[in-house]
């Protein structure tokens, strides 16, 4: 029997905590996700990651360490070769990334036109951009002309932006299908074609709700298969079923940001089920960090923050909540790229007197192997569990 009946595994997207030892060979010295938005803002108000042990990890301004801490804590260090979104959660289920996804100033011309090609509309863009201020820039002549708005960011992405008016959600994921099996080519090596669908007018255009990732599939076999062939549950909210690409998915749950996300997260909770629970919540990256607003960035942990007293309240006895991140995308750092970084780990369950300092994992996959060992499932090639240091 597993020690576990349900494991819930939250992701605050980019939420770093230090540079990683490494982190010279990314051009990321100096990096601190949580330090630096701790230190702009003159303190962080989060009492309740602070209870848990958050500051124990390292301290952070704003945020008390504890003498009890109530949860077991440390921190991960990334072993794959790269800091991207993907990378990161694959690591966490049990993968080593050697190769890294590409990224691309500018996609290749012969790309670009063989997309016209196979969907019969000109490309307009195809540049890194925001993706609020490229709809702002060029909607007005997608709308007038139908065009494709193409355009990548600092991750490993190509994004296809389109009025819901001029290009209906339909067609819009159709065209990013095409671009999905286009870009399977190892030439490209592109982790995610994301539709990015949009409504209004010219001033006044707003991103819906409907956007879609089309990721590559894992390389290989996930925790995630593993309960899912052992029959369990994988219940994913958020990105989680795009980022795995619906591997070992039982259930897929969509969210519109982080509020909603949360929340839909302590709803299921009420639900019965026997395995994974797995939240990823993206605006830290996607809205904060890599527009390097580290003042949205710091609202929206603070947010997080408020949420965790009635996570913690509907957890049963033989539950477990951990807490972690991806990567890191400091705010403050320069250009708009993710930041190689150590990410925090905070285990929790009712069981825990006092939590204690664990070791340094040295893999985001020790998660997976966690998990795996709870549920007595297949263990990845990679991780090693921490279960005995957490009973």
């Amino acid at each position: 029997m597993p020690i576990f009946n349900r494991i819930f595994l939250i992701v605050l997207d980019s939420v770093g905590i230090g540079e990683a030892p490494d982190a010279a060979d990314f051009n990321d010295i100096g990096a601190d996700t949580l330090g630096h938005i701790a230190e702009y803002r003159n303190g962080l108000h989060m009492p309740h990651m602070g209870k848990l042990g958050l500051s124990n990890i390292k301290e952070i301004n704003g945020i008390e360490k504890t003498s009890k801490p109530k949860a077991h804590y440390t921190k991960m260090q990334e072993a794959s070769n790269g800091k991207d979104t993907m990378t990161g959660h694959w690591e966490m289920m049990g993968l080593y990334i050697d190769t890294p996804f590409r990224t691309f100033e500018q996609f290749p011309e012969e790309l670009i036109k063989t997309i016209e090609h196979k969907t019969g509309r000109k490309v307009i863009g195809n540049k890194p951009a925001s993706g609020t201020e490229i709809i702002k820039e060029l909607g007005p002549q997608h709308m007038e002309t139908g065009n494709l708005i193409v355009y990548t960011s600092a991750d490993s992405v190509l994004q296809i932006a389109a009025h819901e008016e001029i290009i209906p959600v339909k067609e819009l994921y159709e065209i990013c299908e095409i671009c999905r099996e286009l870009t399977l080519d190892e030439k490209y090596m592109i982790g995610r074609v994301i539709a990015r669908p949009f409504i209004g007018e010219p001033g006044r255009f707003e991103r819906t709700a409907n956007r879609h990732d089309y990721a590559l599939k894992p390389f290989g076999y996930t925790v995630m298969n593993s309960l899912e062939d052992g029959g369990y549950d994988v219940v994913a909210l958020g990105k989680i079923s795009d980022i795995y690409d619906g591997e070992g998915v039982t259930e897929s749950i969509r969210t519109e940001d982080n509020e909603d996300g949360i929340k839909k997260f302590i709803q299921s909770m009420d639900k019965s089920f026997h395995g994974l629970n797995f939240l990823n919540l993206v605006d830290f990256d996607a809205k904060y960090g890599h527009r390097r607003n580290p003042d949205g960035y710091a609202e929206a942990l603070e947010q997080f923050d408020q949420f965790l007293p009635e996570v913690l309240d509907k957890l049963q006895e033989d539950d477990l909540l951990i807490i972690t991140a991806d990567h890191g995308n400091d705010p403050t750092h320069h250009g708009t790229d993710h930041t190689r970084e150590y990410v925090p780990l905070l285990v929790y369950h009712q069981g825990i007197d006092v939590g204690k300092e664990l070791p340094l994992r040295e893999t985001f996959a020790d998660v997976g192997a966690t998990i795996a060992d709870n549920f007595k499932v297949k263990r990845p090639q990679y991780g090693k569990s921490f279960l005995s240091d957490i009973k």
